[in-house]
């Protein structure tokens, strides 16, 4: 069964009649541009086959009820939610990012209140933006019981920022708008150039399959505990930096800047600078080899990308380590970690042939550290958020 059908059933379990719709929005993997949507660069992400579904019907009461399926087939639920008195901190675990996008939508007008019923099997804690998924199955759901259905690509792109206020100001966790906007805003078959300061967006052919290749996705199953506080501290480090520099964001400084960039500020910023730079002007150059078809080029710049994370940002971990470099032995192209970072996934540009050899290469190695046994799968750009039919 797809999540969506899970998540009407499950809904008809907990109310006893089927939901007024479905709602659903993938997870992502972000190809190449780490940690710099919120320094106003470029990112590069594809949407996944993973989705979340928000199976809902409408209530006159301005109440929020929110269950969830979870992995072991059971429904978990939390006490419903009046949305005219919710406020940040209010809410505490997973439902917070439901909380949090009636919060934000409460000020669009929004706020007739709803049945929530959720699933999905998009990986949690893997750094494939599960919350993300979340909010923006959410964001369509009680869009849709609203009258506001199918929102263009610039309305999808509002919705990003809205869910994205969500979880930084409703649930306190500091992230930019990349995972937002690739939920809602990718395309089948394609990964996504934006611009996230202008907004601007291209959908960029992307058939690793046509070139004999594949993205082997390798969920390492570690999230260290620092990681939250990690992001938040780079991405002030960054602001500072934009600030000492008297920029907007490190956007404005490029590549060749970077020299006289970095011989201004203290020695403990210059690395977070150079990552942000040359990151963004490896988003342009992938960007560049993907319109003229050289898919199976762009392998050194996502192994220059995973450099730059390891040792200049330092949110790399061993275990994603283990695994670019393991992929890389095995026969990859190139490899690099994906998302946040301090634990999750790993990516591979690997040859279709090689696709076991790599998995397995990985899979003996963290054996052999002792590390617990990761998970591989294809991944496959995919559509965007949506209403599903039944």
């Amino acid at each position: 069964m797809s999540s969506a059908s899970d998540a009407a059933e499950a809904f008809r379990s907990v109310h006893g009649r089927p939901p007024a719709g479905v709602w659903s929005a993938p997870g992502r993997v972000n190809l190449i541009g780490e940690h710099t949507d919120y320094n106003d660069g470029f990112v590069l992400p594809f949407a996944l086959p993973h989705r979340l579904a928000a199976a809902a019907s409408p209530r006159t009461d301005q109440v929020l009820t929110v269950a969830t399926l979870g992995s072991d087939g059971r429904i978990q639920d939390t006490e419903p939610l009046v949305i005219p008195d919710l406020r940040p901190g209010g809410v505490e675990g997973w439902a917070a990012y439901p909380a949090g996008v009636a919060w934000v939508l409460r000020d669009q007008g929004i706020d007739g209140g709803a049945d929530l019923v959720l699933a999905g099997d998009v990986p949690t804690g893997a750094g494939l933006s599960s919350s993300a998924a979340l909010e923006c199955a959410v964001a369509l759901a009680l869009l849709g019981l609203a009258g506001q259905e199918e929102p263009g690509l610039a309305r999808r792109a509002e919705i990003a920022r809205w869910a994205q206020r969500a979880e930084n100001d409703f649930v306190g966790a500091p992230t930019g708008v990349l995972d937002q906007t690739a939920s809602l805003c990718c395309a089948d078959g394609h990964v996504l150039f934006l611009d996230v300061r202008s907004g601007e967006m291209e959908q960029v052919p992307f058939d690793a399959a046509a070139a004999g290749l594949r993205i082997l996705a390798i969920d390492t199953r570690v999230k260290h505990a620092h990681s939250e506080s990690g992001y938040g501290e780079r991405r002030r480090g960054t602001e500072r930096a934009a600030d000492l520099l008297g920029v907007k964001a490190l956007r404005d400084v490029s590549p060749g800047d970077l020299d006289g960039a970095l011989a201004r500020l203290p020695g403990e910023l210059g690395p977070l600078v150079r990552h942000i730079v040359t990151e963004n002007q490896r988003v342009l150059d992938v960007v560049t080899l993907l319109r003229d078809g050289r898919i199976g080029d762009i392998g050194p710049l996502l192994d220059a990308s995973h450099t730059s994370m390891r040792d200049d940002y330092r949110i790399s971990c061993p275990e994603l380590d283990l695994a670019v470099d393991v992929a890389k032995e095995a026969g990859a192209l190139g490899a690099r970690m994906t998302g946040g970072g301090f634990g999750g996934t790993a990516i591979a540009l690997v040859p279709e042939s090689a696709v076991d050899t790599v998995g397995a290469a990985v899979t003996e190695a963290f054996g052999r550290a002792g590390y617990r046994a990761p998970r591989a799968f294809v991944a496959v750009p995919s559509p965007g958020a949506r209403r599903d039919e039944l």
